[in-house]
């Protein structure tokens, strides 16, 4: 009893000096921007210095809770390991931010209130400050309870609440505001039902054929080229847009020229493998994760560049108030300000992120190589699709309901598959035990259309049998017994709450925040 508990003290010991360590770095983190300002030389503004420090913290929340959604089903298919993925996506995001993160970026976030709201420059500081502190603060929330929000929607309502608060109601655009609560239903529904499309797909083409090597041989390098053309359009739509504009067209015609080359390469890779690759799951599984750890990459390339500017979105429009003396509604990016976002980003993911990569990757439903693959696919189509249509998605929404998505895909599969074994077991129920093992080992090994012909010849009979020995409650009763969880529904709970109050909370916060500075500041 004495040697457990000891080893209990050494564990709790052991995870508070971690604790201090991430908290230790983290400090250094923002004592180094204010060091920076303070030395770079000219006048220093203490309201930059405040503005700078939160811009700062803000970075490290994104990075903690929004990134895990890139490489959180890689980490869980086991495709890459926790340190690889936060290596790889430390790397991509940085560069995502600094190459394409571009030189000008939107203030008055998505429009959401008048930039009459905040034409003295004093306010607008306040405002921006107020919503920066307010979207940080329930980013930080949020990431300790495990549960991954958008820090899109975090920072849309910080800028509502500050807004409100500076204008009142009248200043908010609200008919922008229902355009962003509808992609609360838009984006994990979208994300859900693309990624278990494409997992239907591959399970009917490849794991529910009875030669899964050469279904493979078939299937993955086209599957493959779709994933390139789609990952090549959405990068160049959304991750180099600021950099390079091009239309839809474009995009998909250089995507297409990616994905011939894919294709070509991916089928010479899988017929060198072949002799090598066992006729089970495990084998055709291990061909998706070289395109998985591309998919973890160029995802957060992506993200670098049009996510790095909830951090220094609202960070360059007080710099740029500050010295011209004027809000306004875009704001050059220096060096410094996207040095800010981008290193934090980078210090979240690293010091926080494992904890939400853990959430996504494996936390709500048992991820797979080919699972994971179907929710890279949905992250990039569905953006691409939402694109074409003007409809407003989060991709931390996309990527979480294509967890959800497959999970579920995963319930009604089972719960299919368990009735199908039951009516083998009824129908034979009064043969030797042999013949039916023997009956559903075939009837395993069998492809998708053997098995549907199998049971045709069964259920005729076996529903007559079934319905003239069970009444309707009976039946029911029998259909409950099939379903089998595997979507954990706590992490569901908690994550649809979250979601839901996002807004408004960051709202709420950033509102209390804003009278606050003001009141400091006011004479």
């Amino acid at each position: 009893m004495g040697l457990e508990r000891s080893i209990l003290m050494v564990n709790a010991g052991d995870k508070n000096r971690q604790e201090l360590l991430r908290l230790g770095i983290s400090v250094l983190f923002i004592a180094g921007i204010i060091i920076f300002l303070t030395m770079r030389g000219g006048e220093v503004s203490f309201l930059l210095v405040v503005a700078a420090i939160i811009g700062g913290y803000m970075a490290l929340n994104i990075g903690a809770n929004d990134v895990a959604n890139n490489v959180g089903p890689a980490v869980g298919s086991k495709a890459l390991t926790l340190s690889g993925a936060v290596i790889i996506a430390a790397i991509f995001e940085a560069a995502g931010a600094l190459i394409a993160g571009g030189d000008v970026v939107g203030t008055i976030k998505s429009g959401i209130i008048s930039p009459d709201a905040a034409a003295n420059p004093e306010i607008f500081v306040w405002l921006m400050m107020a919503a920066l502190l307010a979207g940080a603060i329930w980013l930080n929330l949020a990431t300790a309870s495990g549960a991954p929000v958008s820090t899109t929607h975090s920072i849309v309502g910080g800028v509502l609440g500050a807004g409100i608060a500076a204008g009142g109601w009248e200043m908010v655009n609200w008919d922008q505001m229902g355009a962003i609560a509808a992609s609360w239903v838009i984006s994990p529904l979208m994300g859900g039902s693309i990624a278990a499309a494409f997992l239907y797909l591959i399970k009917r083409t490849i794991t529910y054929q009875s030669d899964m090597v050469a279904a493979a041989k078939k299937m993955v390098p086209i599957l493959v080229a779709f994933m390139a053309w789609a990952f090549t359009t959405y990068l160049v739509m959304k991750g180099l847009n600021k950099i390079w504009k091009v239309g839809f067209g474009t995009a998909a015609m250089i995507g297409f020229g990616v994905a011939i080359f894919a294709y070509f390469f991916t089928l010479n890779r899988v017929s060198a493998v072949l002799n090598r690759l066992r006729n089970d799951k495990q084998g055709v599984n291990s061909l998706f994760v070289v395109p998985l750890i591309f998919s973890a990459a160029l995802l957060s390339f992506a993200h670098g560049a049009n996510d790095v500017a909830n951090a220094i979105g609202p960070l360059a429009g007080i710099n740029d108030a500050i010295l011209k003396g004027a809000a306004t509604s875009k704001a050059s990016i220096p060096l410094w300000v996207m040095m800010v976002g981008a290193i934090g980003i980078v210090l979240g993911l690293a010091l926080y992120g494992p904890k939400l990569i853990k959430t996504v990757g494996s936390g709500i439903t048992e991820l797979d190589q080919m699972r994971a693959f179907c929710i890279a696919m949905a992250a990039a189509i569905t953006v691409i699709i939402a694109s074409q249509l003007g409809l407003p998605v989060s991709s931390t929404h996309i990527a979480v309901g294509g967890v959800f998505g497959v999970g579920f895909l995963r319930e009604f599969l089972k719960a299919n598959y368990g009735r199908m074994i039951d009516t083998i077991e009824n129908h034979h129920q009064d043969e030797d035990r042999a013949v039916v093992d023997a009956y559903l080992e075939k009837f395993r090994a069998a492809d998708f259309a053997t098995k549907g012909a199998m049971l045709l010849e069964l259920k005729a009979n076996q529903q007559a049998v079934l319905d003239s020995h069970l009444s309707k409650k009976e039946r029911k009763d029998l259909k409950s017994v099939y379903k089998k969880e595997l979507v954990k529904r706590s992490a569901l709970y908690r994550i649809a709450a979250a979601w839901l109050i996002t807004v408004p909370a960051s709202a709420l916060m950033a509102a209390i925040f804003f009278f606050m500075i003001r009141g400091m500041m006011l004479p």
